[in-house]
């Protein structure tokens, strides 16, 4: 390998890692393992590859002019893989925030750029390294803060609307399009575009980080106090006196005795579960990281026998107290890891 191709993977590659760690940095709850952000960055890879062998058999199989095909074709095909990946953590739970939402589509992003960028230096192995350097500030960086905002616009619409209806990641995964299109359509200069690229993703990513972290601290202030009140409750056995209380006691008109006693092991563990997790993520905010605890796992494999135990309409029943909201069951991923 020559200096001159050093070099230009270099400036092709370092700058959106630069960028994605800078990220990482910011996120002060540290809601993303680098194991995680190495995952996205592997599927990005993947998405890559396989954009590569679609857009080589499309163009051939059609004859599409190159520039036509990368202005409309392509981002529509590009987006969509990567999409399918951010698509796929939402619907796990494994996205409870628009910061991990952020730093996981940018990952992805980043994986994908490396290895377009790559297949053009091989391709060109000659050209200005000027060219990296504006495909490796702007192209690859474009690609990383389209799929960003792709997962940040999705991650919002389920929060709002309480459902992963697939429609609610219509809208983001347009955007992600219009963006990487307009891109490729070369309105302005190329070092132009790289310019307003590195001009503005900064600071809309800031914005969201900012936004994501107040929303992160409310959410923590009023669902840890909740738990922790309704976690006094079952240990103390004073349930009568609020309402909660008074739903667990009509429980017991409903179903056997030995289930409403299953009904409330499950909910106990669950709201241990949950306040630790939520103590981590406090601890994390302060600089401290919380040590392994052997007995998570134990309780986990408690609370999934006890789920069944219950049975589907016993679970239904205890739903209401539980709140399975998609960022409940997301900090019980994060406690499992």
């Amino acid at each position: 390998m020559t200096i001159h191709t050093g070099i230009s993977i270099l400036v092709s590659i370092l700058p959106v890692l630069a960028f994605l760690f800078a990220l990482i940095i910011l996120d002060s709850f540290k809601l993303v393992r680098f194991a995680s952000v190495a995952s996205a960055i592997g599927a990005g890879i993947i998405a890559a590859l396989a954009c590569y062998f679609i857009n080589s058999r499309l163009m051939s199989a059609f004859e599409w002019n190159g520039g036509s095909y990368y202005r409309f074709a392509a981002p529509l095909i590009e987006e969509s893989i990567k999409a399918a990946y951010i698509g796929y953590l939402l619907h796990s739970k494994r996205i409870g925030f628009f910061v991990d939402a952020a730093i996981y589509g940018f990952a992805l992003g980043a994986g994908f750029a490396i290895i377009e960028n790559l297949q053009y230096i091989t391709q060109m192995p000659g050209a200005a390294v000027i060219i990296w350097i504006i495909r490796g500030f702007g192209t690859a960086v474009m690609h990383g803060g389209a799929t960003a905002l792709f997962a940040v616009l999705s991650r919002g619409l389920i929060d709002r609307r309480e459902s992963e209806n697939l429609a609610l990641f219509v809208p983001g995964l347009l955007f992600a399009i219009i963006i990487h299109s307009a891109y490729n359509h070369f309105f302005f200069s190329p070092a132009l575009s790289t310019a307003g690229v590195m001009l503005v993703l900064p600071f809309v990513m800031l914005l969201i980080f900012y936004r994501s972290e107040r929303s992160l601290r409310s959410w923590l202030g009023v669902s840890f106090d909740t738990d922790q009140e309704l976690y006094e409750m079952l240990t103390t056995g004073d349930i009568t006196e609020s309402k909660a209380g008074r739903y667990l006691i009509s429980l017991k008109d409903h179903f056997p005795g030995e289930v409403v006693a299953d009904m409330f092991c499950m909910l106990r563990l669950h709201l241990e579960l949950s306040i630790r997790a939520k103590g981590i993520l406090l601890m994390r905010e302060s600089g401290f990281e919380s040590p392994p605890d052997r007995q998570v796992k134990e309780t986990f494999q408690e609370l999934e026998f006890l789920e069944k135990s219950v049975g589907k309409t016993g679970r239904l029943a205890v739903m209401p107290l539980l709140r399975w909201s998609s960022r409940d069951l997301w900090q019980l991923y994060m406690l499992g890891k």
